[in-house]
């Protein structure tokens, strides 16, 4: 069995930070995201990877190549044009095994498989969708079930007190390739809306199974601050690199910090940091990799990426910044969001 992590979409509320780059590369405790998922599924059992690719996808084939650094094999499927979810699942159909696991590779989550995998051997049907619970099923498509977790129908973005469930799709499926024909090729196709619909009509078997665990769709910066520091108060049991000097904090090697620097859990920092003389650090911020922050600076709830520089006297609360940044002296940035092209949003 081998997985299809859907890695095309564009995420476009995640801009500017996704402007040119894949959202499932967007930094997530200084490594992207993808990484972390390959490693996550790879320790379930998982060596074969197929990735499907849209936006920018050479940083993905760049990165990760073969896939031999992480001990997995990778083979990328390449959309032409936006092809739907499910259109890119049948553009990927020739890598695909006899039965296979799909995941969207932009959301953010700590999910055991193998519930999934024995519930879906066990009913006999075609396909499995994760689910999750969500408090308030009317911003989503909420799935109505039988008794056997056989799905009768989807309800799209139901009023509230209406919802037949608070179940959606978790963006986890396990599915037979037989059901691969039911998907026109070369076209636009959305699996909840056509795809899963259609299955359900033919009665091929699509029953659905809450997964347990974090789960978290990253696609505002709301969502990705709030997947930070969930993470860095250990809500969220993601690998933190660095060592752990205090309860909270954490530092990457060969790092330079300064005199009277305080640090206020929970802090991220990664490697090769510089933090200039009296610089009041936290509560929660992420530093990536080789970013320098000189005298006087004052950061919190902030997110930076590598090779970011801050000079002297900056306050920043509440940002997120893209690699490569340099901000001057003395400047006061609140709920700024910032690409390394220079563009702000407030």
């Amino acid at each position: 069995m081998n997985a299809l992590l859907l890695a095309g979409g564009l995420g476009t509320r995640l801009r500017p930070l996704t402007e040119q780059l894949p959202k499932p590369m967007a930094l997530v405790a200084n490594r992207p995201w993808l990484e972390h998922l390959i490693v996550q599924l790879k320790d379930q059992g998982i060596r074969n990877f197929v990735i499907a690719l849209k936006h920018y996808p050479d940083q993905i084939r760049n990165y990760f190549g073969s896939g031999e650094k992480l001990g997995v094999s990778i083979r990328y499927a390449v959309e032409e044009t936006l092809l739907g979810t499910a259109g890119a699942i049948k553009n990927a159909e020739r890598y695909l095994d006899e039965r296979f696991i799909v995941v969207n590779a932009d959301i953010v989550h700590a999910i055991d498989l193998l519930p999934l995998l024995e519930f879906h051997n066990g009913h006999g049907g075609a396909v499995t969708i994760g689910l999750t619970e969500v408090d308030d099923p009317s911003h989503y498509g909420v799935v109505e079930q039988d008794k056997y977790g056989r799905i009768l129908r989807f309800v799209e973005k139901p009023r509230i007190g209406e919802a037949p469930s608070n179940r959606i799709n978790a963006g986890i499926y396990v599915m037979d390739k037989s059901v691969l024909s039911c998907i026109p090729a070369n076209r636009e196709v959305s699996i909840e809306r056509e795809t899963f619909p259609l299955l359900i009509e033919k009665q091929v078997g699509v029953y659905g199974k809450t997964v347990s665990g974090y789960w978290m769709d990253m696609g505002t910066n709301e969502r990705y601050r709030k997947i930070h520091w969930d993470l860095l108060n250990r809500e969220y049991s993601l690998p933190i690199r660095g060592r752990e000097n205090e309860n909270g904090i954490w530092v990457g090697d060969h790092c330079e910090i300064g005199a009277g620097v305080l640090l206020v859990p929970p802090v991220l920092i990664g490697d090769y940091v510089k933090i200039g003389d009296r610089s009041v650090i936290g509560p929660n911020v992420v530093i990536g990799n080789r970013c320098i922050l000189r005298q006087h600076v004052r950061c919190s709830d902030t997110i930076m990426w590598d090779r970011c520089k801050v000079n002297d006297g900056t306050h920043l609360k509440n940002c997120i910044f893209g690699y490569d940044l340099e901000l001057g002296s003395r400047h006061i940035l609140y709920e700024a969001v910032m690409n390394r092209n220079g563009v702000i949003q407030g």
